[in-house]
């Protein structure tokens, strides 16, 4: 092989793995856990409960790919909030999103985090038309406080 070319080929597989090393180390830029104190403070409801389903949507959002999704918890106990008898279904609004673009990801969140599976027991603190970690809602729906809303009981 010539000289010049395998100078070439190692300076290209070094620069390859500096790019690569150094996109692994960055740290995603994520919105901080909420204590469970302040998780409690910014609830309006905060339910414990099986999750008896999940149901998906996903969109395109520029180069963001966004995960809406709503988990039907079959409530056990109510531990803030009124209006939620034992036994009463609740329907819990969550979003996450993947970063599919070519450059870095902007600093950012990705959503909710902690996400159960059909089948779990839950506690999940919830805003009804109130801030919910990520922006205000006042439709009466409820929405999972972010980003870690959904808790182990």
């Amino acid at each position: 092989m010539i000289p010049n070319l395998k100078l070439s080929i190692a300076c290209v597989g070094g620069l390859v793995l500096s790019i690569a090393v150094a996109a692994a180390a960055r740290p995603a830029p994520e919105k901080a856990d909420l204590s469970p104190e302040d998780l409690m403070k910014t609830a309006t409801h905060v339910v414990v409960g099986e999750v008896r389903q999940i149901w998906t949507r996903v969109e395109e959002d520029g180069s963001w790919d966004v995960t809406h999704g709503i988990a039907e918890i079959a409530v056990d106990s109510l531990e803030k909030g009124e209006g939620i008898a034992a036994g009463a279904l609740v329907y819990a609004r969550y979003w996450t999103r993947e970063w599919d673009g070519w450059s870095p990801m902007p600093p950012s969140t990705t959503g909710h985090r902690g996400l159960p599976k059909p089948g779990a027991r839950t506690r999940v603190y919830l805003a009804s038309n109130a801030y919910d970690g990520f922006g205000e809602s006042k439709d009466g729906g409820f929405n999972v406080i972010g980003a870690n809303g959904f808790a182990k009981p």
